[in-house]
């Protein structure tokens, strides 16, 4: 039985939460859907909550915010030190967004603002073949990001990518990091208040583009169940991905 703590690092505006939960709330929901028997902590930064010693968790899922990793915030560098921490320690850890450009920027990579501007709605991401996670050809999940993994850490292999995200999935050296730029905890209800808190903020056609795409099936499922399976499992991923890892940087 799986015991994920995850990392609250944002809040879902007061107005859509009681409908559509919290982050942690919708992460529950997603890791529950794959494995019903998992067992699930709420570390919440917003609200004051110390971070534990990654050393004492069995896993680890840091959310989306709508902070910027680059933005200076006196909670982002002790998050930092966290991850760095659980990455030496090999907890299995998962990055979401906001996560994924953290662990990026802690461990090394570069994020900045992306001059495509405002990623939303249903967007389609190539997978790696054979990296040992996920599985297929692509994958097609919610997005809700402007900020960009520019340029990875040089410990991590990009495992989905998109013309507009290049770098939208890494799997990392240690073998126990992954992190996503999108998506999976999202359902499309919670995907369409993000297309509508961009107007005025994204141009009025992009938001427009984004909500007719989210009638389009998704493999929210599919990535969500990926994620839970790489947060319970106690061991590396298979050789050849290690050997993928090291091919790729050499």
């Amino acid at each position: 039985m799986a015991r994920i703590t995850i990392i609250e690092t944002g809040q879902v505006p007061q107005k859509y939460r009681e409908q559509h939960g919290s982050f942690p709330d919708m992460f529950e929901r997603m890791v529950h859907a794959e494995d019903p028997t998992a067992t699930v902590d709420v570390v919440s930064i917003p609200n004051g909550d110390a971070l534990p010693d990654p050393g004492k968790l069995e896993a680890v899922l840091i959310t989306g915010a709508a902070a910027g990793v680059y933005d200076g915030l006196d909670w982002i560098a002790p998050l930092e030190d966290f991850v760095r921490t659980a990455y030496a320690n090999k907890t299995p850890m998962v990055g979401i967004c906001f996560g994924h450009q953290l662990i990026a920027q802690a461990l090394g990579g570069t994020v900045r603002k992306s001059e495509k501007g405002w990623g939303i709605g249903r967007h389609v991401y190539r997978v790696l073949p054979e990296n040992g996670v996920v599985e297929g050809e692509a994958v097609a999940i919610a997005a809700s990001h402007q900020d960009q993994v520019i340029e990875p850490p040089n410990d991590a292999l990009t495992i989905l990518s998109s013309e507009f995200t290049p770098h939208a999935g890494l799997l990392y050296a240690n073998g126990a990091t992954l992190t996503v730029q999108p998506h999976p905890e999202f359902d499309v209800e919670f995907a369409q208040v993000c297309c509508e808190l961009r107007y005025g903020k994204a141009p009025d056609e992009v938001v427009a583009t984004a909500r007719a795409s989210l009638t389009e099936p998704m493999d929210s499922a599919k990535l969500g169940g990926a994620i839970t399976r790489f947060l319970a499992k106690r061991t590396a991923p298979r050789s050849r991905t290690s050997g993928r890892l090291r091919l790729d940087r050499e």
